[in-house]
């Protein structure tokens, strides 16, 4: 039975423009600030008036509330500092200074700050919605760029996973498919050189072409030559003196109908990983292709390998964002072993641990945008019922 969809948030409206809610200890920030000049006051010589600091109140409510709150802030921080002032006993004081002109001077010095502060928090908010609505576009760039895997495909369990290393980013040169056609499953893997919009553009030029193309051309070698074409008439028509610097590492995959064996054309990429009974290898013929859009370098036409892929076997297709993740001392990632010591697991699971591991092991620290695709095919082999939608 197929897991339940989450709700597609794209479609609510309201999501571009609904701001988080600030950290309580940032909205606590104006109540601890008053309650610790409270506690200072008495302590303090007359001539040392701690009350007058009640002036950056508003300041340090700008940080978490609107233009009301921080003008609400402003308001109780002038009439607090009334109370104080005129309060005989405050700071030793026999009389209250109320009409002080210094304490005058502090009121208007505070209504001044609590306009400035005012205008901040307004400012503030309009750029906080400025960046929810880029992030809303950003998500909806992505659904578009890398619209989510099929869960099952005829016999094939899949799951997907991408991280983006800067937290604000949302799409990157990493990309990602699974296409079901009449030749068989059909997997794209790749990581475009480079950052920024050329990158992404180069990564949905290359998706669009796999998409229609994979339909298309009846073996994996002549749908690589079809990618390698496509994506070096682009470079051309992009121009520059890089052109030739533009290139794409890619894994295309194949895994047919009738099963029992995955095709592999690699194209400068990190080999594919096959998890069979505990055991995890690399898919590494020693033939790699070079990267698409550097296929001129190369007279050779590409290698199409086959290896045994049998019912409960997995395959794993990834970025080198996963195998360049360093810890603290500057030690990159061993994904083989990792996967061997969690034992067998389903791609959902096997995904989401790898997700975990990879921030723990960085300290969420990711230098590099990461993607992996997991396809697993069932015990029962190609004979196993498609469940119903």
């Amino acid at each position: 039975m197929r897991r339940p969809r989450r709700p597609n948030r794209e479609l609510d409206a309201d999501s571009r423009t609904r701001l988080p809610a600030p950290p309580l200890w940032l909205r606590l920030l104006p109540v601890l600030y008053v309650a610790v000049l409270l506690a200072v006051e008495p302590l303090t010589p007359v001539q040392w008036p701690v009350s007058f600091a009640l002036v950056a109140v508003p300041l340090v409510a700008a940080f978490a509330y609107g233009p009301l709150g921080v003008a609400a802030a402003a308001v109780f921080a002038v009439i607090f500092e009334g109370v104080l002032a005129g309060t005989p006993c405050c700071a030793g004081r026999s009389v209250g200074y109320l009409l002080d002109r210094h304490y005058v001077a502090s009121y208007v010095c505070t209504a001044m700050v609590g306009a400035l502060g005012t205008i901040l928090a307004a400012h503030r908010i309009r750029r906080e919605r400025t960046l929810a609505d880029v992030r809303f576009v950003a998500e909806i760039a992505q659904r578009v760029l890398l619209r989510p895997v099929p869960h099952r495909i005829g016999h094939l369990l899949l799951e997907s996973l991408y991280l983006s290393a800067a937290a604000e980013a949302r799409i990157g040169g990493d990309l990602f498919e699974a296409v079901p056609t009449t030749y068989g499953v059909r997997l794209l893997i790749g990581d475009v050189r480079g950052k920024g919009l050329l990158a992404v553009e180069t990564a949905a030029a290359l998706l669009g072409a796999f998409r229609e193309a994979a339909y298309e051309e009846p073996d994996l070698a002549t749908l690589t030559v079809r990618m390698e074409t496509s994506m070096a008439r682009r470079a051309v028509r992009l121009g520059g003196d890089e052109t030739a610097e533009r290139f794409i590492t890619a894994v295309f995959a194949e895994i047919p109908a009738d099963g029992g064996v995955v095709r592999v054309v690699n194209c400068g990429h990190p080999p594919p990983l096959c998890l069979r009974a505990g055991e995890v290898s690399e898919l590494d013929s020693g033939r790699s292709a070079p990267p698409l859009n550097l296929g001129m370098l190369v007279q050779d036409p590409y290698h199409v390998d086959v290896y045994p892929f049998g019912p409960g076997d997995q395959l794993l297709l990834y970025t080198d964002g996963v195998t360049e993740t360093r810890d603290a001392s500057g030690t990159f990632y061993p994904l083989p072993e990792r996967i061997r010591s969690w034992g067998p697991l389903p791609p959902r699971e096997l995904l989401a641990r790898l997700h975990d591991d990879l921030l723990a092991y960085s300290h969420s620290g990711l230098q590099d945008d990461t993607a992996a695709l997991a396809v697993c095919q069932l015990p029962g082999g190609p004979s196993t019922p498609t469940p119903p939608e």
